[in-house]
């Protein structure tokens, strides 16, 4: 299927690893030139020679830090002419709420709550201007499936859901869809880094973590991977899907159905 994807521009936040990179590729393939950005900007720039090597396609490349107000305006104004953009900037540390200080709350949701905010509202006023754009935002099945082992990420991204549903249900009076993608638990650094938190906070040691994948009773015994978000993603910002927006697509297997 061809999603009417080539020329268009893709800002992608969170876009050095995981489900981020994973849609840089999948974006680069559909012909999209892209804007990505990331703290890491040694290997982001790295990201950004591949991606323009195997695609020819145009790429661009900005460092920051997306929980910064600066970094935040300074993306927008260097990326004002986005077509799509993913929010994807940010993960939240496991634990429960007696585990977690206000400081790391306050930092995550500086990040992965205000910063898809920030971000949502500064192109969301763009694309009115131009009566036309899509916002996607990547979030998580934790504000479906609320964990309190897992508060601040079910927390923040319970707002996030609240954000992406009422601003779309507006947004197609100027043209423009804002939707989201709620992954489940997803094969990247993310994903160990969080099961190791849970092992830290259980056992004092993040050795154990690997027993949680066990524990967690996964949809078809595994974890999902990156590339199927990533597919669906493209799917939904392509103009095969124009008549989606204030919708959350949930991709996680079942997880969220599960046991209920």
């Amino acid at each position: 299927m061809d999603l009417k994807l080539k020329g268009k521009r893709a800002l992608i936040t969170g876009a050095s690893k995981g489900i981020g990179l994973a849609v840089a590729h999948v974006l680069a393939e559909e012909g999209c030139d892209l804007d990505l950005a990331a703290r890491n900007g040694e290997l982001l720039s790295q990201v950004a020679a591949d991606l323009q090597r195997l695609y020819d396609v145009k790429v661009r490349s900005f460092s920051g830090d997306l929980g910064s107000a600066s970094d935040q305006g300074m993306l927008a104004s260097a990326c004002a002419n986005a077509d799509i953009v993913v929010n994807n900037a940010g993960s939240n540390p496991p634990g429960e709420i007696d585990e977690i200080a206000e400081d790391i709350w306050r930092a995550s949701w500086d990040l992965k709550v205000f910063g898809y905010i920030n971000m949502t509202r500064a192109f969301y006023s763009q694309m009115k201007i131009r009566g036309e754009g899509v916002i996607l935002n990547i979030i998580g099945n934790s504000g479906e499936r609320m964990a309190a082992k897992y508060i601040l990420g079910s927390t923040g991204n319970i707002a996030l859901m609240g954000l992406t549903r009422a601003l779309g249900a507006r947004s197609p009076d100027h043209g423009v869809r804002v939707l989201g993608v709620n992954p489940g638990l997803t094969n990247t650094e993310r994903a160990e880094r969080m099961l190791k938190g849970w092992s830290a906070n259980a056992h004092g040691s993040t050795d154990r973590w690997q027993e949680y994948l066990t524990e967690l009773d996964l949809p078809f015994g595994r974890m999902g991977e990156a590339r199927e978000v990533a597919d669906l993603v493209a799917f939904l910002v392509s103009p095969r899907a124009s008549y989606i927006s204030g919708t959350i697509v949930t991709i996680d297997g079942g997880a969220v159905n599960r046991n209920s």
